[in-house]
């Protein structure tokens, strides 16, 4: 392939309200997910966890230095590929099995994402790169190769259950359409919510094989109500509440339901 190996794998930016973001540099945007950590009294909450491709705990000892409740917002693989890597394992129970036994689609072959997922390169308007990674995050490394491995949740959540990290606390939003088990993050008290794939500030992706238009919309009118200050999402950057309304409404003209 002739890459060159990773000199550094990850990224971060520190936002305020104890938020931290984490992406993999060398990642085609077509699953470079957002990775964020969020700082408590008690405990710390980590929402996604990248590919998987180089250790998160590892690459990032700072921020791991304390108990960490790791939440996966649905089962895709560019979200959960670190996450065995962490004592404290969350995810939807809708999803919970998929995680236990993995076999979705995992590839940095863009073309072999093209073939599994054609209604969704097509409704895009843009097709992957070859290769959706730019270095190697070591040496020897066999694109090949790569998977993900299988993780047993240690807790599987529900609509209204809460991450508790001692001094703030985080609810749990069963947000299907994108996936069946999709969720998002709800802190009241700020009025942030992680969104995972449910909403982020691009074409958001509902054709899927697991997808189901009917219950996006359905997502999307109750994201519409929710008194939101900032969107973390699970790709590109965050944005606040006059945006999620036009996402929302964008995608709700478009669907036009």
């Amino acid at each position: 392939m002739g890459l060159r190996v990773a000199q550094r794998w990850f990224d971060r930016s520190a936002l305020d309200d104890g938020v931290t973001r984490l992406w993999e540099r060398h990642v085609d945007p077509w699953i470079r997910c957002n990775i964020w950590h969020v700082r408590g009294r008690d405990r710390d909450m980590l929402v996604d966890s990248g590919l998987g491709l180089v250790s998160l705990r590892d690459a990032a000892r700072d921020l791991f230095c304390r108990p960490v409740a790791a939440v996966a917002t649905h089962v895709h693989y560019d979200h959960v590929g670190s996450l065995h890597e962490f004592e404290t394992r969350i995810i939807h129970s809708a999803e919970a099995a998929r995680l236990e036994d993995y076999r979705e689609l995992a590839t940095l072959d863009g073309r072999e994402l093209a073939r599994a997922l054609p209604e969704a390169v097509a409704a895009s308007g843009e097709t992957p790169p070859a290769l959706l990674i730019d270095a190697l995050p070591h040496a020897g490394f066999d694109v090949a190769l790569y998977g993900i491995r299988a993780a047993r949740p240690t807790r599987t959540v529900e609509e209204g259950d809460v991450i508790d990290l001692g001094d703030r606390c985080f609810e749990v939003l069963h947000l299907p359409g994108h996936t069946p088990g999709s969720i998002g993050l709800w802190e009241a008290a700020s009025g942030a919510l992680f969104s995972g794939d449910a909403l982020y500030d691009g074409f958001l992706l509902d054709s899927l094989p697991e997808s189901d238009v009917q219950s996006y919309v359905r997502t999307m009118q109750r994201l519409r109500e929710l008194p939101v200050r900032v969107v973390h999402g699970g790709h590109e950057p965050s944005f606040g509440r006059a945006r999620l309304r036009e996402l929302v409404d964008a995608y709700l003209d478009l669907r036009a339901l």
